[in-house]
Formats: structure tokens, sequence, C-alpha cells
């Protein structure tokens, strides 16, 4: 499952350097390289301590952990729903990606240039909100207008279409993001195929000073007050400390250096793991003296489609799931021990795979 999340924010306010630092991030005991793909897009593992418990067990020979790709997409300016700066470019970014983490400059330096010359925080989430829901206004408008067309003879689904689309459309008039509103699920789903860019999940990154990493500031409480009524995540992160942080080779060096500033592991571990809840993402590892690898599912999958994460004819022709819970494997130490115990469960296909979950899939085709 390839996820993507999007970085973005007003110029200068910290993406590129929280980029860099999700670049040069260092694993504890195993080498899980960040792949460059392009200039700004890359390819960073999600931090999971599982995965350093069952090596220690399984010894494999080789260890994949779950990634996200992450895309460092260019600072937005106003007016780019209409083309300004990147414009359309910048919007196409954004839309193809599955959930954004936004950053938002809390800090004061007079040697940064801030490009609306102060440091506001909500007032620069305020822009770009708005030039995303001026684009979303756009694209709902045109719906709504081809929808209204189809209602002419009568058609029920078309009618239940724009009552939504028109509730959709009053409230975006008004600058209010599509996750900001009260909708029905059953209201979303009538919706869904829009893909709008102020429907996706958010992290809202507070880029703070050193000073104000474990508490945050004055800042970070008045966005902490602006998206109370949004369905996002918020995170208070000093890239400045993460991009020395990750210059430092030694393991022991970098937990003195966290442990100075009252940290217990690196704020960019924090970041993958809460993009990666924030879509509602989970894993499942197989495991064995070849490989350790981790796999990302979405929450409530089945067995059977878990398998096809793999391969498709694992889907195609799966029989049974041999699951092992990550506590026995960690209580048992060995597979074979596991199996004594009576703990390896044999699920068949409604089987719901839970996180953490150790599988193997029998299958025939």
């Amino acid at each position: 499952m390839s996820i993507k999340c999007g970085i973005v924010g007003l110029p200068n306010v910290g993406k590129s350097t929280l980029f860099n630092s999700l670049s040069n991030a260092k694993a504890e005991s195993a080498n899980y390289p960040f792949c460059t793909i392009e200039a700004n897009l890359g390819v960073v593992p999600v931090p999971d301590p599982r995965m350093e418990e069952l090596a220690r067990l399984v010894n494999p020979k080789r260890i994949v952990p779950a990634v996200v790709n992450i895309v460092d997409i260019a600072g937005l300016v106003k007016g780019a729903s209409k083309g300004e700066g990147r414009g359309n470019a910048f919007l196409n970014d954004i839309r193809e990606c599955e959930a954004l983490i936004h950053v938002l400059r809390c800090f004061e330096d007079p040697n940064v240039v801030h490009v609306e010359n102060s440091v506001d925080p909500v007032r620069d989430k305020e822009i770009i909100d708005l030039e995303l829901v001026l684009k979303d206004l756009e694209w709902v408008q045109r719906r709504l207008d081809k929808t209204r067309s189809m209602t002419k003879g009568g058609n029920k689904e078309a009618l239940r279409q724009v009552a939504v689309l028109e509730k959709i459309v009053a409230e975006m008039e008004e600058g209010v993001c599509f996750r900001a509103l009260d909708l029905t699920d059953a209201e979303k789903e009538l919706v869904a195929d829009l893909g709008l860019l102020t429907g996706k999940p958010v992290l809202y990154v507070c880029n703070v000073d050193e000073a104000s990493v474990v508490d945050g500031n004055a800042h970070v409480e008045r966005v902490k007050a602006a998206i109370k009524d949004e369905k996002a995540e918020l995170l208070v992160i000093c890239a400045a400390f993460e991009a020395e942080l990750t210059e430092i080779e030694e393991y022991d060096d970098r937990q003195e250096f966290l442990e100075a500033v009252g940290l217990k592991e690196p704020s960019l571990n924090i970041l993958i793991r809460t993009a990666y809840r924030l879509l509602n993402l989970e894993t499942y590892f197989t495991a064995g003296e070849k490989e350790l690898r981790a796999w990302t599912i979405s929450k409530g999958t089945r067995a059977p489609q878990a398998a096809g994460v793999i391969h498709t004819d694992f889907e195609r022709g799966f029989i049974r799931a041999e699951v092992i819970k990550y506590a026995d494997y960690l209580k048992y130490k060995t597979e074979a021990a596991v199996k004594e115990a009576g703990k390896m469960g044999v699920e068949g296909k409604e089987y719901v795979v839970e996180d953490g979950d150790v599988m193997h899939f029998r299958f025939n085709v």
C-alpha cells in the first residue's frame, strides 16, 4: 500500500528543514534508509519498536519496515487558487496526497524573514485554508451545476446530491473547510468521489524554538484554539533541533541530546507515526530467517485482503491465515514455542487483521 503525505505551508516556515531532517533520520539498530526519489519526494520508514523486538527473536537477514512517502510541496502564496506562484501545480501536488502535514511557524527570529512580515500561525493557516477552500468551491460548484441538470426528471439520487452540495457551497463561501463541516456519514458518501483538498486528513506541525519544544508557547495555544472544531492532529516540533539531532552519529549521544531538552525520542518518529494513524492505517508482520517485513493495511482489513497486499495471488487463492499475536511472540520467543503453547490461531476469510499480528498465509492458485 503506497501512502503519500504532503508537507505544506507558507514559504520560510520550516517545511524544507523538516523534510531534510526526515531524509537524514537515523534508526537505532537497523539500517532503514530514507530513499530520495525526486528532489522533493522521499520514502521514510515508519519507526516501530516492535520491529526491533521481533528482529532480536527472528534474527532475519533482511528487515523491511513500513514506509510513508513524504512530498516537500513548494510554499503556497496568496492567489494560488487563481494560478499565482506555482498555482495549479501546487494544488495538484496536494490533490495527489492522502494526507497533509501543515507546517506553521510558531517561533520568533528576526533573522528568518516571514513572507507576511510578522509571525502569526493562525493567519498563515487561514491563508492556505482559503486558497484550498476556493479551489474546492470551484469543483463543488461545477458538480452542483451538473447535478442540478440531472434533477429535471425527478432523479432522487441527484436531488439528494444537490441538497448536500448546496449545503457545502453555503459553508465554503464562508471559508469553512470540508473537514470542519457537520455532515452525516451518508452525506459524505454522496460526495466522496470529489476528493476535496480540504477534506484530506491534516497534521498541524507547530514549528517552535528549542525552548518551547516540550510545553509549547502562546503561538501553539492559538493554533490549538483555531483547530478545535477540525478533525485534525497537532504536533509541536523544533525542526532546527531535529536537523541538528540527525547529524549526531552515535545512538547514545543522540539520546543524551534529546534528554537535554526534555524529549524521550525524536519528534520526527512521532510525526511519522501520527501521520500513519491519521490515515487509519495498521501494520501486520511476516517474520522468517530470510526477512522480517511490516505490511501496511487499513483498519478493519480482512485476512484475504491483507494477504493481497503481499501479492494478488495470495488473496485470489487464499485458504487460511496462521496468526500469532505480537505479545505471544514476545512471550514464547519462537514460532515453535507459540505453536506448542496453542497460541497460533488458524483464521479464515472473515478474520479481521489486528495491528501487530505476525502472519503466515496459506494459498493455492
